[in-house]
């Protein structure tokens, strides 16, 4: 009798994990270091609100824009790699078919074995034996540039709605203190989910971003306070 396999694995969750983590933490990042750096040269409210929407539309056009163009270059190459596997396949499968069984042997089978199992995975399907073999391309981790863009966009504009809520509830005098604070219960948030999600420790998770996120925001403080003036 067959056993069901049950285990519960991360990888699955690479594609959008890693395009909305970055998303949500550069939203969070970049608005916030805005808000604050703009709140340090002495701006109007009206100001920082219109800093952080004009923040917020341009990073999500530019996140999904950038995220759409980055990973289908990755896409045109797995599946130009892939047209070149299939043309091999159909032109010169019995070479192919040594190509697997050297993998197999290569990985600690006996050549006899490893020609059984290189058969029978040909026959079930050639193009994706060889495809996860050979070039290192899984369904899992294929690149995915629809996903990745709508990911990054959606959570970058999550993410920088958090500065711009503070700026509207908070009045004037208050604004860097309740921007900086929110951001940092963001930013933990989002490292300790995405640690969680991805099998890593929750506190690193939450101190690694959380800490580049602090940082970027003193700086850009510095900044505005230097030079007085709207950045």
């Amino acid at each position: 009798m067959r056993r069901l396999h049950t285990e519960g694995h991360k990888s699955h969750h690479i594609g959008w994990l890693r395009a909305a983590v970055l998303g949500a933490n550069d939203g969070v990042v970049s608005v916030s270091s805005l808000v604050v750096g703009v709140a340090a040269s002495g701006a109007s409210k009206s100001n920082l609100m219109l800093t952080g929407i004009a923040g917020l539309v341009a990073g999500a056009l530019s996140m999904a824009a950038g995220e759409y163009i980055s990973v289908q270059s990755q896409a045109d190459t797995e599946n130009a790699d892939l047209a070149k596997e299939r043309g091999e396949l159909a032109n010169q499968a019995d070479h192919e078919l040594d190509e697997l069984t050297a993998i197999y042997v290569s990985r600690g089978l006996d050549e006899r074995l490893a020609k059984e199992v290189a058969v029978q995975l040909t026959a079930h399907d050639s193009l994706s034996a060889h495809a996860r073999e050979e070039l290192g391309i899984t369904e899992t981790l294929m690149a995915k540039p629809v996903q990745a863009s709508l990911s990054s966009a959606a959570a970058f504009a999550i993410g920088a709605f958090v500065p711009i809520l503070a700026c509207l509830v908070t009045p004037i005098g208050s604004i860097s203190l309740v921007t900086i604070v929110a951001t940092v219960v963001t930013l933990a948030g989002l490292g300790a989910v995405a640690a969680y999600i991805g099998g890593a420790s929750v506190w690193r998770g939450a101190v690694r971003v959380t800490s580049w996120g602090v940082l970027a925001m003193a700086i850009t403080a510095a900044v505005g306070k230097m030079f007085g003036a709207a950045l």
